[in-house]
């Protein structure tokens, strides 16, 4: 007999060979109805496999996301075998499943696929997936393998590479493909494919290798889930980001400046300047003192940090001044620098925790393919803040740094987050700095703070800093899809490179532990999502114009300016669109502009000393009138039901 072990905690005792299917079927036969892929300790298994050994089983359904990627990559699987039939004398590659679907690296050689012929191969995959042909895992001796592959250099190239014993190929319907494993239990669970694109790839990244054509694809258990699919990617083009942002008058990009260095115009450079001084208020509460530092940094220093071994061979490169041998870097972090600043003076344990934040911009050189709006640039400004503390203070200060991140994502809508504890990679150790047991001690920390606060975790080995264990929030915006925002991370091995200490109570030196956060995390890359989070419709207290006055005629102007006086005195921002336009052709601009409120001015609202209210997106339910006050006290009472008040 074997034990497994479940997710749920529990310990079931099964005969030597059973499969995970089976397993499902002990839980409940309508459970293993939905099972469709499975992991043992950490390794995924097919359905079928036999378990051997004592060990700990994942069970996964569509819903999961080992599901979803076993289902896309078997629907690879299917694909590659319609290619193959369709396009005789191809070489396939490689086949995997990735966020949103799976793909195919194919050597068409002298053929080509075009758009034309993407409805005939969507169709012969869904043929062949009702025909509910088993997915069937064997080994294969390398000897084997390289004779299949003879005349295939790609799959000849994997297989030369891989370890005699190790190597499986996977079977269904007519079709064989080497893989590793990963499957769902047969074709028949495919209800619903589509080709999203086509790509050029060069083979294994390397633009030293011939280019290969990428065939992207997505699947779904229903065909109805793909309709849906669809239409989410099409709501997702209307709210881009880089498309709302050139409507809104947000940003742009210039070739002249370069890639990847967005230029902020006046309204973006008001929206953003409205989210630091939001969060600088609250951090002012929270007992952070304002810094600055260089936008450059002489080599050295981080070469200290460690930022030049992880950045510099790929970032910018090194600034040579006039004097022999003296190299600069443009800031990749503000935490060495930071660093400094705690070196200046000598620190006391009753002077600490010190907290220091900055909005500060750094430096990476990302590849030009990878470039992407203001999600991915070459410049960005952090909301970068650093706290030293003794170890005793770690635990209060690491919470009141998660009550500051859910105020920040309270008042801005992002409701819908888990908090990822992010590690080390359990096997390689090689790519992080420090002892490991100032990990372990960083790592407890942060596992603990998360239970106490009763925030939903999930654990990612892996995704650690290089200097530290993180506290990532992962959240969803309004079309389900996730980013990460927000980081709380912990460090004791900065502080151990930067020669940090304090006196203690005992008198004697010690080093501090080193907090780095930051709640939006990258400027650019939180409006980017706020964008799209939002369809550029901002909370009110962050919409660039509140109101917009629409004169009925112009000789109602003088009035509108009296009007604009009074709402700023209310500290409402509105402007007067006094263009020789319609009334009519006023509004949809002020809709297309995202404009919350159009105040309307004419005859009836001079002489009474009103004004007359339309809202955004309410075309049809008709205006109400009201006098300045009253519209001062709607607007503050909306923006009271978003924007809380930071308590410490």
């Amino acid at each position: 007999m074997i034990k497994i072990s479940l997710p749920d905690g529990s310990v079931k005792e099964f005969a030597k060979g059973v499969t995970p299917m089976d397993v499902a079927i002990n839980i409940s036969e309508g459970f293993a109805r939905n099972v469709i892929s499975a992991s043992f300790d950490g390794t995924i298994v097919e359905t079928t496999t036999p378990l051997t050994t004592d060990g700990s089983l994942i069970l996964y359904t569509w819903n999961d996301e080992g599901g979803k990627k076993a289902f896309w990559h078997s629907t690879s699987h299917v694909m590659a075998q319609v290619l193959e039939e369709m396009y005789p004398g191809i070489k396939l590659t490689l086949g995997p499943a990735i966020s949103n679907g799976f793909y195919y690296d194919v050597d068409f050689e002298d053929q080509k696929i075009t758009d034309a012929d993407f409805k005939k191969i969507e169709d012969r995959v869904l043929a062949i997936s009702r025909e509910k042909h088993e997915f069937k895992l064997r080994p294969v001796s390398k000897a084997e393998a390289l004779e299949v592959y003879k005349d295939n250099v790609y799959k000849t190239e994997l297989i030369t590479n891989l370890e005699d014993g190790t190597i499986t190929f996977c079977d269904h319907s007519t079709f064989t493909d080497l893989c590793r494993g990963g499957h769902i239990p047969n074709t028949g669970i495919i209800k619903a494919m589509k080709i999203m694109s086509i790509a050029g790839a060069y083979w294994r990244g390397d633009e030293k290798n011939k280019q290969l054509t990428r065939v992207y694809g997505i699947s779904f258990p229903k065909q109805k889930d793909l309709t849906e699919y669809l239409e989410l990617l099409e709501e997702a083009k209307r709210r881009d980001h880089r498309k709302l942002g050139k409507e809104l008058e947000l940003f742009a990009f210039s070739a002249k400046v370069g890639q990847g260095l967005p230029l902020w115009l006046p309204k973006g450079a008001a929206l953003r300047d409205r989210l630091e001084q939001f969060l600088k208020k609250a951090q002012k509460k929270a007992g952070y003192e304002q810094v600055v530092t260089p936008h450059i940094g002489q080599k050295e220093l981080y070469v200290t940090s460690g930022h030049y071994a992880k950045y510099g061979a790929d970032s910018f490169q090194p600034i040579n001044t006039p004097a022999e041998g003296e190299e600069f870097l443009l800031k990749p972090m503000n935490c060495p620098h930071h660093c400094e600043i705690f070196n200046v003076r000598p620190w006391s344990y009753k002077d600490l925790p010190k907290r220091y934040a900055e909005f500060g911009t750094v430096y990476r050189y990302e590849q030009s393919g990878e470039l992407h709006g203001l999600t991915r640039v070459r410049g960005f400004t952090q909301d970068d803040a650093h706290i030293f503390c003794t170890p005793d203070q770690l635990d209060q200060e690491f919470k009141n740094v998660i009550d500051l991140v859910l105020y920040v994502f309270g008042s801005l809508g992002f409701e819908n987050f888990t908090a990822q504890i992010s590690l080390r990679d359990q096997e390689n150790r090689e790519k992080y700095i420090g002892s490991d047991e100032n990990w372990e001690k960083a790592e407890n920390a942060i596992i603990n703070a998360a239970a106490d606060k009763g925030l939903k975790t999930v654990v990612a080995y892996g995704e650690a800093a290089f200097y530290g264990p993180k506290l990532d929030f992962m959240v969803k915006d309004a079309l389900g899809r996730q980013w990460q925002l927000g980081t709380i991370q912990v460090d004791y091995n900065l502080p151990e490179r930067f020669e940090l200490t304090y006196k203690g109570s005992d008198d004697q030196l010690h080093t501090p532990v080193m907090i780095h956060r930051a709640p939006f995390g990258s400027m650019e890359r939180f409006i980017a999502i706020l964008i799209e989070h939002t369809a550029g419709k901002f909370p009110l207290w962050l919409m660039p114009e509140q109101a917009i006055i629409l004169c009925l005629s112009d000789k109602y102007e003088i009035y509108a300016k009296k009007v604009l006086n009074l709402l700023e005195n209310h500290e409402i921002r509105a402007l007067i669109d006094n263009r020789n336009e319609s009334i009519g052709r006023k509004i949809r601009d002020a809709e297309m502009q995202k404009t919350p409120f159009m105040l309307i001015v004419g005859e009836e609202e001079e002489k009474n000393g009103t004004i007359s209210i339309r809202r955004h997106g309410q075309e049809g339910k008709g205006n109400i009138t009201v006098t300045i006050e009253e519209f001062a006290a709607i607007v503050n009472e909306e923006i009271g039901k978003t924007l809380k008040t930071f308590t410490v």
